[in-house]
């Protein structure tokens, strides 16, 4: 296994990488649950990794935070990327300024620029005035905010989405997204969304790729990525058929 920090370059940031895997195996005793699994990341780029349950998709998301070091392989990161779960994941005895500092710990800022690196990601979440509440009195929506402040608030320039929006409600969703964009252009972070589902897949990615027992098997690149809400049209049409037919669904 080869853990190679990214260089600098002066290369165009759709050349640069913020995170690759390159030929991955990795094993869960004799289970093998990721064979030869390559993924790239681009700097600025939003990949979708789409799967039935049980088909690595986690796993591979895991090997790509360095979650998960015995593994087959090369991984290739550019810095230190940041995590967000489908559950929030905050501690209830924590306010809501201190659980998004967390996301600072390996960082070792001073007091100063800590404090002002939170107020900027709960900023950029809408929940300035939420500082000093209680993870307990907050809805969904707002919970799984302060999980994305806490993943930005080192700037990372890798954002890694384990399925953090298949909790709340459809309304709420639609609401994540935009969110998630809004950043995604303010901040231009790469970005490696592991989600069921199809549509969200399309909706917010460059690309789609598609894992089955452990391994991509397929890949789809939007021509026009990041359609509006409920489009339609002939070509996202075919985009969702061709992926639901990859996955073994038939419409």
């Amino acid at each position: 296994m080869t853990v190679t920090p990214e260089k600098t370059s002066s290369a165009t940031a759709a050349n640069r990488v913020a995170g690759e895997l390159r030929n991955v195996d990795k094993w869960y005793g004799d289970k093998h649950v990721l064979r030869d699994v390559s993924v790239r990341v681009g700097a600025g780029e939003i990949v979708a990794l789409v799967g039935r349950s049980g088909s690595g998709k986690s796993t591979v998301l895991r090997v790509l935070a360095g979650l998960s070091a015995d593994h087959g392989g090369d991984r290739v990161v550019s810095g230190a990327p940041s995590v967000a779960f489908q559950e929030p994941r905050l501690f209830p005895w924590r306010d809501v300024a201190t659980n998004v500092g967390l996301g600072l710990t390996r960082l070792r800022l001073g007091r100063n620029e800590s404090a002002f690196r939170v107020e900027r990601a709960l900023a950029d979440v809408g929940l300035t005035e939420w500082a000093g509440a209680w993870p307990l009195t907050l809805s969904g929506g707002q919970a799984q905010r302060v999980s994305l402040a806490r993943a930005l608030v080192a700037e990372p320039e890798l954002l890694l989405l384990d399925e953090p929006f298949g909790a709340l409600d459809a309304l709420t969703r639609l609401t994540m997204h935009a969110l998630l964009l809004e950043l995604w252009r303010a901040h231009g972070f790469g970005i490696l969304l592991v989600t069921h589902d199809v549509e969200e897949a399309i909706t917010l990615a460059d690309r789609v790729l598609v894992l089955a027992d452990g391994q991509v098997v397929h890949t789809v690149g939007i021509d026009d990525p990041r359609p509006g809400p409920g489009d339609r049209s002939p070509l996202i049409e075919r985009y969702r058929v061709e992926l639901l037919d990859r996955l073994g669904v038939r419409i």
